[in-house]
């Protein structure tokens, strides 16, 4: 009997090519009208575990029940606010008018060359002359991987991170308020909440048609052709091309996925109690603050995972989760 499904390999995320960079970067952010505050923070993904929580899903079969779900372990050390940057918007688009940055900024040595010529009190004035057309405020924040024993790298990841709620003069007065200080993501989310998770998946090279969309082999005698993993046609005579849709070998992983409207279980700053015996799998031990994520994330382990709160979340209720056990089980073997 000839089995009939779908082709494997969606066509949403073309082109398959590799990410830019290992820092993944935001095109939106969801809207704010409170206070001034950050939307999103940056950790590294240390592995994964399960959890013993209440089910307080409305309508679950098991729900006010203790139910096993998987949760994704990010080490979270504070982050550090290295400059201001203003955006304002003509016929052309959005641009940016100019930047305010931090004092000692060491740590960025490696990372970026800081202009000789700055000077923090004359791109403030700037900002506040022209305050009335500026559109979007967002800050330069910075990790800390020296900080992290799994992480084998010293020089910090910089990315942008909006700042959203109140009128533009509030928000720049926000990020200064905030520039050259270190910002803990508990003062930015909360248990329960929802957050979009944003990674850069595993890498797996240059893969043929069958790795890469899952095209069945070639039976009987087709096979017999040394052609057993090939596709049986490029298509149609006409057009004179090969159609982009076809599968094709190339590039697989290393590509900016985001997870929406993952929960946060647990934010914490003893690391003990998470640590698995012997520590995680390709990564060792966490010291630092950490945040549980129910489900799994893009990459593998020890890559950057941006955190950004939820743009799709709906009519959601949020809730803090009651945890009752987390498994400290080896994860060896």
């Amino acid at each position: 009997m000839r089995t009939v499904r779908p082709r494997a390999g969606s066509l949403a995320y073309y082109p398959k090519v590799r990410a830019k960079g290992i820092v993944p970067k935001y095109q939106s952010w969801p809207a704010y009208n409170g206070q001034p505050m950050l939307q999103g923070f940056a950790g590294y993904k240390a592995g994964m575990t399960h959890v013993i929580m209440i089910d307080d899903r409305k309508k679950s079969p098991t729900e006010g029940k203790e139910v096993m779900v998987p949760v994704t372990v990010i080490e979270i050390p504070a982050m550090s606010v290295a400059a201001i940057r203003v955006y304002v918007k003509d016929t052309y688009g959005k641009h940016p008018l100019t930047e305010v940055w931090a004092e000692n900024l060491e740590a960025l040595s490696g990372r970026i060359t800081k202009a000789k010529t700055n000077n923090a009190a004359k791109a403030t004035e700037k900002i506040n002359a022209a305050i009335d057309d500026v559109v979007e405020v967002m800050v330069l924040m910075y990790t800390k991987p020296t900080e992290i024993t799994g992480i084998p790298k010293k020089v910090p990841d910089l990315m942008e991170i909006r700042v959203a709620g109140g009128s533009a003069q509030e928000r720049f007065d926000y990020a200064l308020s905030i520039l050259g200080t270190d910002v803990d993501m508990k003062s930015l989310l909360s248990e329960g909440q929802f957050a979009d998770i944003t990674g850069i998946t595993k890498g797996k090279g240059f893969q043929g048609a069958v790795k890469r969309f899952g095209i069945t082999l070639r039976k009987r005698k087709h096979a017999r052709t040394k052609k057993e993993r090939h596709i049986g046609t490029l298509g149609p005579w006409t057009p004179h091309h090969v159609r982009w849709q076809v599968p094709m070998p190339g590039q697989m992983g290393f590509q900016q996925r985001t997870e929406f409207n993952k929960r946060i279980i647990k934010i914490g700053e003893n690391a003990d109690e998470i640590n698995p015996a012997g520590g995680f799998l390709h990564y060792g031990l966490v010291r630092n603050n950490y945040v549980l994520i129910k489900g799994s994330i893009p990459g593998p382990a020890k890559r950057l995972v941006r955190i950004r709160s939820a743009t799709r979340m709906g009519e959601q209720k949020i809730q803090a989760p009651v945890v009752e056990y987390v498994s400290l089980q080896s994860k060896q073997g």
